[in-house]
């Protein structure tokens, strides 16, 4: 079987390991690097630290707008899919990356398979969720992480080609948390000690672009009574200058480049608690028994909510601060995402497809 995987976001070369691990004994792999996160620490860093093939393609496609993004990236994609005619194209998460694999897939009539199918935040003004919706009508095979996923599809009239995996972070976040303890002295680095600081995270356009939401973000983080270290993302970072909120960030928080898979996971395990909104972050820290405050109103991952590990607060000041001083009890942790084995049961659905 040749199986070529499309990824572009630093969710997606995590979530993509365990599979590409998966596949090599029997499977051929062909890695599509679409260039959507083309900074070193969002990008190769990954490839390096997870023992990855370096990308058969890389597109270079960069930043750009929604449609110019998508666009151009199945441009450059629908001659590599016609050249390598693979006998599936695999597709992650919720990225442009995915939409535009799913469409060159399915007009180049290729078995398109989406890993995390099935999830819905509710809210139809992210891109991220009108990708995952588009992804899901047009693919051939459905990996569907949970229950609610699985659920979700059926109600959209979606059977066939429906299989409950699990959910391949779990793989990875197993496979990296004994790791990262052993190999990353990010902490060390840092002059921080466990559960004694706060990690924060902050990208998706909706609070980099909105001037309110982002003064309120950081505004919040500034109140915290303990250390917050904040990786910044370039988008977050061009918007706080933008709006002259760059050196009120850096002199009130622990400001640091961008880090590499294992350094995040050791400082999202030795966090106290974590303020994010980055939908794989939310997941990563319930595998990690991290408290969560999402800067969101909703979420795909509505599990991690249920089970009182995450916090849904959006961009208010007062939620923000509300949710980081609210006691977790960690007494319980159902695990709805399967054992640990998704890449394995993803490799057979395609072989058997």
């Amino acid at each position: 079987m040749k199986v070529l995987t499309v990824v572009g976001a630093r969710p997606q070369f995590v979530k993509s390991f365990p599979v590409s691990r998966a596949l090599e004994p029997e499977h051929e792999e062909v890695l599509v690097h679409t260039g959507q996160h083309y900074d070193q620490e969002l990008s190769e860093v990954f490839f390096s630290e997870l023992d990855l093939n370096a990308p058969a393609h890389n597109l270079g496609v960069g930043s750009n707008t929604h449609a110019v993004q998508t666009g151009e990236m199945m441009r450059r994609l629908d001659p590599i899919v016609a050249a390598e005619a693979p006998d599936v194209v695999l597709l992650y998460g919720d990225t442009n990356s995915t939409l535009a694999g799913a469409l060159v897939g399915a007009n180049r009539d290729v078995t398109v398979a989406h890993v995390e199918a099935g999830l819905r935040s509710g809210n139809r003004s992210m891109p991220e969720e009108i990708n995952r919706i588009v992804t899901d009508h047009v693919a051939d095979v459905l990996c569907t992480p949970c229950d609610a996923a699985t659920d979700q599809l059926a109600r959209e009239g979606i059977e066939g080609g429906v299989v409950q995996t699990g959910d391949v972070m779990y793989d990875a976040i197993t496979w990296a948390e004994a790791i990262a303890h052993r190999e990353s002295d990010i902490v060390d680095r840092l002059g921080i000690a466990d559960s004694e600081f706060i990690l924060a995270t902050v990208h998706r356009p909706r609070n980099t672009d909105d001037a309110e939401r982002l003064a309120a973000i950081v505004d919040a983080l500034r109140e915290v009574p303990a250390p917050v270290v904040f990786p910044v993302h370039p988008r977050t970072e061009a918007a706080l200058r933008d709006q002259r909120l760059l050196d009120t960030v850096r002199s009130a928080l622990q400001c640091i480049d961008p880090v590499g898979y294992l350094d995040f996971v050791r400082l999202l395990d030795g966090a106290e608690r974590v303020v994010t909104d980055s939908g794989g972050v939310q997941k990563e820290a319930y595998f990690l028994q991290t408290p969560c405050v999402t800067l969101r109103e909703e979420t795909e991952w509505t599990e991690t909510v249920t089970h009182g590990w995450n916090r849904l607060a959006g961009a208010d000041e007062g939620a923000i601060l509300d949710a980081l001083a609210t006691p977790v009890d960690g007494s319980s942790q159902p695990q709805p995402y399967g054992d640990g084995d998704a890449a394995g049961r993803i490799v057979e659905v395609l072989a058997d497809d």
